[in-house]
């Protein structure tokens, strides 16, 4: 298995160790920015990782970025896909878009990034994929990297590891790029015997930048946007929600009263959040600029109900019972980096 980041010499590594500011919070739930290059690999993998088929086989790719909520190999986990990096059937100003609403839907930034390929098509334009992940995400995110390669066939463990180890070298050089790290899942999404390897992996990484995770310019941006926009309309809900509080006590008392409470403050905050990742005042300048002004407000709804509702009318956003578990232990941290995704990024080295 490779493990060792082949990009980072000893100067860079310094430098990304002095860009790391820590925090206290325990990471309780994963946050994974799936990333595809063409066709379905990406959907794939998130099926993958979510054992439920959220894409049908037949989509190829998405137009808008969407989060899933879920759970692998029993630890909570928060999936953000966005459309693939090579899709030309998406103008620029809507990738740009989309770009910035993934990055919203993944605040304050994934721990780690997830680079899906299909295993036995890497094209030219796969080989391309670690330099366009940089401009997009920032130049040292491919430290928290891991390439995902979909397989169809029935090699178990060693062997498909041998089988990578033993591929073409643009395959090698490929994996290389990104860190190091790769990991062969089933395209089968009802396969579930790698769950636990993959998850491994990915807390491996996490744990190997000290529990971290990316950041940047333009995800603090996107974090400030979004928590402006969540405090616009909880202000617009006061009202109503000091009357629900009022109908609460009305019907409860003591510990029961305190646990309804609890829940109804969860429900709306939850619900608040979820729409302030989709809208809010940095996403409709984006819309603004790319689409026209006069066009933004229906572009906007149209990617919220899009993105909110799923296949078969699931709801997004929904939250699987069961275990949070994993090993969460540990302060959380993290690295704040350059991104010169579609311009005006530029170094933040730490923030308090």
């Amino acid at each position: 298995m490779l493990y060792k980041n082949c990009n980072q010499t000893e100067t860079e590594t310094k430098q990304t160790e002095t860009e790391l500011c820590f925090f206290t919070a325990p990471v309780m739930e994963l946050r994974l920015m799936v990333v595809g290059s063409s066709g379905p690999s990406q959907l794939l993998l998130t099926n993958a990782i979510l054992g439920r088929e959220e894409f049908s086989k037949d989509v190829t790719g998405i137009s808008g970025s969407r989060k899933n909520i879920g759970e692998l190999a029993g630890r909570r986990v928060a999936v953000i896909n966005g459309p693939n990096i090579y899709d030309k059937d998406i103008s620029q100003a809507k990738r740009k878009t989309e770009l910035k609403r993934s990055k919203c839907l993944s605040i304050p930034g994934p721990h780690v990034f997830l680079v899906a390929f299909d295993m036995e098509k890497i094209s030219p334009n796969d080989i391309r994929t670690p330099k366009l992940v940089m401009e997009r995400f920032g130049r040292n995110c491919l430290g928290h990297c891991i390439v995902l390669l979909a397989y169809d066939g029935n090699l178990e463990g060693a062997a498909l590891d041998d089988k990578v180890l033993r591929s073409d070298w643009h395959l090698r050089d490929l994996i290389e790029k990104f860190g190091g790290q790769f990991h062969v899942f089933s395209k089968n999404w009802r396969d579930r015997s790698r769950d636990r390897e993959l998850l491994q992996k990915i807390e491996w990484l996490v744990a190997s930048t000290g529990g971290s995770y990316f950041s940047s310019r333009t995800f603090q941006k996107a974090e400030d946007s979004v928590r402006k926009e969540e405090k616009r309309l909880k202000k617009q809900r006061e009202a109503e929600m000091e009357k629900a509080c009022k109908d609460l006590e009305k019907q409860y008392r003591g510990e029961e009263l305190r646990r309804q409470r609890d829940a109804y403050s969860s429900s709306v905050g939850e619900e608040l959040r979820a729409k302030a990742e989709m809208d809010n005042s940095w996403l409709r300048t984006s819309l603004a600029r790319g689409l026209g002004t006069g066009f933004a407000a229906g572009a906007i709804m149209g990617a919220l109900v899009g993105s909110v509702e799923g296949p078969g009318g699931m709801v997004l956003y929904g939250i699987l019972g069961g275990a949070v578990g994993g090993a969460a232990g540990g302060a959380a941290q993290v690295a704040i980096d350059s991104d010169n995704a579609w311009g005006g990024d530029f170094t933040e080295r730490a923030f308090v």
